[in-house]
């Protein structure tokens, strides 16, 4: 897995299930709440300073998922999406990647189609049964509980490994 973690460029991320708990929590005025894990967002800046991109290609739109994003600096960030896979070929070719280079981490049904495409697939521990078999590495943590932390960790430590 370390080697073919090591050749991975970028990474990108659904939101709902893998950066949160996959719960939507509403408020009695409309707002829609989200909860992030704080070490998931320091995992994301490693990830930066390591020069490995990360990327959120979600199917809900959401403004926390925005102004958390930006507090990451994660440049790349494609909310309300129908077509992930559109999406993630669009992002390989503006960054000039092959889709071995490239790793998706999701949790359900809808990130399937962008898994199979990405060199590197990856589920969260609590990820739907047909997410997990499809996944060529599963998080021990659940989504918005450490998941985006531990992926980070691995892709950063590959590449250290490979670096050596």
């Amino acid at each position: 897995m370390l080697p073919r973690a090591a050749d991975i460029r970028l990474v990108a991320f659904d939101v709902d299930g893998v950066f949160t708990d996959g719960r939507l929590l509403f408020g009695d005025d409309g707002a829609e709440y989200k909860v992030f894990h704080v070490r998931d967002g320091h995992g994301i800046r490693r990830l930066a300073r390591a020069g490995i991109t990360p990327a959120v290609i979600s199917g809900r739109a959401s403004d926390a998922v925005t102004r958390r994003m930006q507090e990451l600096g994660v440049e790349h960030v494609f909310q309300g999406v129908s077509d992930k896979v559109a999406v993630f070929d669009g992002l390989l070719a503006e960054l000039g990647l092959d889709p071995a280079q490239a790793a998706f981490v999701g949790d359900d049904e809808p990130d399937l189609a962008v898994m199979a495409r990405a060199g590197l697939a990856i589920a969260v521990a609590d990820a739907h049964a047909q997410v997990r078999a499809a996944a060529d590495w599963t998080t021990s943590a659940p989504g918005g509980l450490g998941a985006v932390r531990e992926v980070c960790d691995l892709l950063v430590a590959a590449r250290e490994e490979a670096r050596t």
